[in-house]
């Protein structure tokens, strides 16, 4: 049995190889949109997620903090009382940013000496946090004119940024980690759902049915070089990353081919539904289309997903891409451990066992 799925994943691979139109489709687009991507792609930001560890409870903090509630920039959704509370909200991205006001804020600014503010961001969406820190200095500088310098008040106020993850801002280490997974999924959906379409179209179908392959045998050869190709493109890509613009990478590297391993049979499972349900290379092409866009847009890759209506949330959760990029950003940026991937592993995993399992069936009654 393994000696006819070895000779069925040899035949797939050389016939990816030998198909001059397969490869330009697995060769250039990755490259050409790395760099498009790389350095064109900007965000927008519609919505702040805060957290609040305040330690002065005077009138001037109160009434700063209200600003900051008051601001349709900014939602509060979480209290602090200590430091590795807010740590944890950020690194669980809980929270976009922390207003942390130290025990002696309004001392310090009704005696007219300068105060600090301490604003923790995620620098992992660096444009995100480039916005968030804006936002707060507008809010604090209109602040200073309306209120202290109308009471005769002297002195400022200063906020202390500090983006965690990212402390330079840069915006490649965002977008490539990220582009990562994208690109990995096109390469690994394009492959599967032009599998079986190719060999009804080239009349080879018929004669695979024929042979002594079983129906799960034929699915695992077809399964096998989508696995392989998606998980050598991923480690290229992220080594151009790497190595061609500087991202770092501080994760656990097992962590990363784990659940690239996972992702890319989830993305795989996918395919094989379309390519079952598709009778030509072309149907299958619009299938890919047709679940792409609306998966990237949902996935976070662009825009955060709490900024999205309440209805498009609720879609993300079938959403492979949503996971994967929450592991591919921790393990290039944040040392992410296995215990904070777990949930992202699990729903990857039950994603790809409902799409092969729900492929295979199509696939057997394709045969009957």
């Amino acid at each position: 049995m393994w000696r006819r799925i070895r000779a069925l994943i040899v035949k797939e691979l050389l016939a990816l190889w030998k198909d001059r139109k397969t490869r330009y489709v697995l060769i250039a687009p990755p490259v050409i949109q790395m760099i498009l991507f790389a350095n064109a792609a900007t965000y927008e930001v519609t919505g702040v997620a805060l957290g609040v560890w305040n330690e002065d409870r005077a009138h001037i903090a109160t009434e700063l903090l209200h600003r900051f509630e008051d601001s349709p920039a900014f939602h509060r959704i979480a209290t602090f009382d200590n430091p590795d509370a807010a740590a944890a909200a950020i690194a669980g991205e809980t929270v976009k940013a922390v207003l942390h006001i130290g025990p002696t804020f309004s001392a310090d600014v009704l005696a007219g000496r300068p105060a600090t503010l301490q604003l923790l961001l995620d620098g992992r969406r660096s444009n995100t946090a480039l916005i968030v820190e804006d936002y707060a200095q507008q809010i604090v500088d209109q602040f200073s004119r309306e209120r202290l310098a109308a009471a005769g008040i002297t002195g400022g106020i200063d906020i202390e940024n500090r983006a965690w993850f990212n402390p330079n801002f840069e915006s490649k280490w965002f977008i490539l980690p990220g582009l990562t997974v994208i690109l990995t999924t096109v390469a690994s959906l394009l492959i599967t759902a032009l599998s079986v379409a190719r060999e009804r179209e080239l009349g080879t179908f018929e004669q695979l049915l024929v042979t002594p392959l079983r129906p799960m045998e034929i699915l695992l050869g077809k399964t096998a070089p989508g696995l392989i190709v998606g998980f050598i493109e991923a480690n290229v890509i992220a080594a151009i990353a790497v190595y061609g613009y500087g991202v770092p990478f501080i994760g656990q590297i097992l962590l990363f081919h784990v659940a690239i391993a996972i992702f890319v049979l989830s993305a795989i499972g996918i395919g094989l539904v379309i390519s079952s349900i598709a009778k030509t290379q072309q149907q299958s092409i619009l299938g890919v289309f047709l679940f792409l866009s609306p998966a990237i847009i949902l996935s976070g890759f662009a825009t955060p997903i709490a900024n999205m209506p309440r209805w498009s949330q609720l879609l993300t959760y079938i959403d492979p891409i949503r996971y994967m990029l929450v592991v591919s950003r921790g393990v290039f940026l944040q040392d992410i451990s296995w215990s904070l991937a777990w949930d992202q592993l699990a729903a990857m995993a039950a994603i790809a066992t409902v799409t092969l399992s729900y492929a295979t069936w199509l696939f057997r009654r394709k045969l009957q």
